[in-house]
């Protein structure tokens, strides 16, 4: 089972495109700087880590 659940990250994020784009982006982020937002993550990889950082409320999208 995946974690967290898409089905309450999608209500976070509407879209499924603009949820890959923005957790992509924050996953090379990770693996460039070694910065995270979180003390611990239940995931191991960075895809893993962002979709948490989406979850938890600490990424945010700007609509244009």
């Amino acid at each position: 089972m995946i974690y967290p659940s898409i089905d309450k990250i999608l209500n976070v994020i509407d879209s499924k495109y603009v949820l890959v784009h923005i957790v992509s982006k924050r996953a090379r982020e990770m693996i460039e700087t070694n910065h995270t937002q979180l003390k611990e993550y239940r995931s191991i990889k960075e895809i893993g880590k962002a979709l948490e950082e989406v979850s938890e409320g600490l990424i945010h999208v700007k609509e244009y």
